[in-house]
């Protein structure tokens, strides 16, 4: 349900504030669980679905960016823009702006590699950008730092446990039983766009059906545990920007 102001709120009842079939469908959603989505302002509500829908846009374009899949052992960036640690993380050089490097990896794709936990960042970070803009996105990140799920204190991440999940959330398939050989494989990390679709780095945009198929290819012999979607939540902390 939806609180504003210490007041519920019924997805009819903010008709007129939203347009975007988008937006009216993530309201639908929030209106229809029990978790309480609370509010000071229908501003900070309108700031949330801003960026949750750049978040599926930063996904979308990603997605068709060229960007390769790879381990963090043989991962790569624009050595224009970043420095590729021992690690596999892409450390931003000095003296660069740190919104032209992040939408390089959406303008020259081909010249990067990295692993699903990594292009998560990247969409939320792109994400970030559209949202707050080029000015304060460079003020925040100066030393932007691209590895896995480590993120700048600037972009405050949280995760909870529920199934109350919401287009724009990042979740996560697990794949208890993963091929030891392959342990790249052992979850898949995803952009949820609603009407079970998913967005996750080397298996592209896909139903869960298709997502939890190409896992279990990817499990030990004689697993005894299919993949699955878990129960468990990622979201930026939206009105940490406002």
């Amino acid at each position: 349900m939806i609180r504003i102001n210490y007041q519920i709120v019924k997805p009819e009842d903010l008709s007129n504030e939203f347009t975007s079939a988008e937006n009216n469908a993530i309201i639908k959603q929030m209106g229809s669980y029990q978790q309480v989505y609370q509010y000071q302002t229908i501003q900070e509500l309108k700031f949330e679905l801003f960026f949750r829908s750049n978040i599926m846009k930063a996904a979308r374009e990603l997605n068709s960016s060229g960007a390769k899949f790879t381990t963090f052992s043989y991962a790569f960036p624009n050595k224009k823009y970043w420095d590729r640690l021992s690690n596999g993380g892409f450390l931003l050089k000095n003296n660069v702006s740190p919104s032209t490097a992040i939408l390089d990896i959406l303008k020259n794709g081909k010249l990067y590699a990295f692993e699903c936990s990594t292009a998560i960042a990247i969409v939320l970070y792109i994400a970030t950008l559209y949202s707050i803009g080029s000015s304060r996105f460079d003020f925040l990140f100066t030393r932007l730092y691209l590895m896995d799920w480590q993120f700048d204190d600037d972009l405050p991440i949280h995760q909870k446990n529920g199934d109350d999940y919401l287009p724009g959330d990042v979740l996560h398939f697990n794949n208890p039983d993963f091929d030891p050989k392959q342990p790249h494989w052992r979850a898949e990390n995803v952009v949820y766009f609603g009407d079970d679709q998913y967005y996750g780095h080397g298996v592209g945009i896909r139903n869960s059906r298709t997502i939890i198929d190409f896992l279990n290819k990817k499990r030990k012999p004689y697993p005894k545990i299919s993949a699955y979607l878990m129960n468990m939540i990622t979201r930026p902390d939206y009105k940490a920007f406002l």
